[in-house]
């Protein structure tokens, strides 16, 4: 997926294209948690489809919940989805941060590598 350490850096415009492919996917990732949530409010929680969307995006952004929930199946699938929408963060901002952290790193083995074979 991404160039080894003994190829040339990428130029700006092919990094640039890579970070928003990687955008991309992230939007595309939050659409597929937030309809997952969405989904989930609206059957378990018997939620209409706007007060499913304000308590998944809330959840999913990490705020809380925002109307009460009735039943056992509503709130497991609540607990449930809190969890998720914590570990989703987490490997979202893996997704969005690896183009630049590779880049950084491919440049710090470039230098390495030009360091060592400047002493031979």
């Amino acid at each position: 997926m991404y160039e080894h350490r003994s190829h040339p850096l990428l130029s700006r415009t092919e990094f640039l294209w890579r970070v928003a492919r990687h955008t991309v996917a992230g939007f595309l990732a939050i659409i597929a948690a937030l309809l997952i949530g969405m989904i989930g409010y609206h059957v378990l929680g018997d939620l209409g489809w706007v007060d499913a969307f304000l308590n998944a995006s809330m959840i999913l952004g990490g705020m809380g919940p925002v109307d009460p929930l009735h039943g056992a199946a509503a709130k497991l699938f609540a607990g449930a989805y809190a969890l998720f929408s914590g570990l989703f963060f987490i490997a979202l901002m893996g997704v969005l941060l690896a183009p630049f952290v590779h880049r950084l790193i491919h440049r710090f083995h470039m230098e390495d590598d030009e360091a060592r074979s400047g002493d031979a």
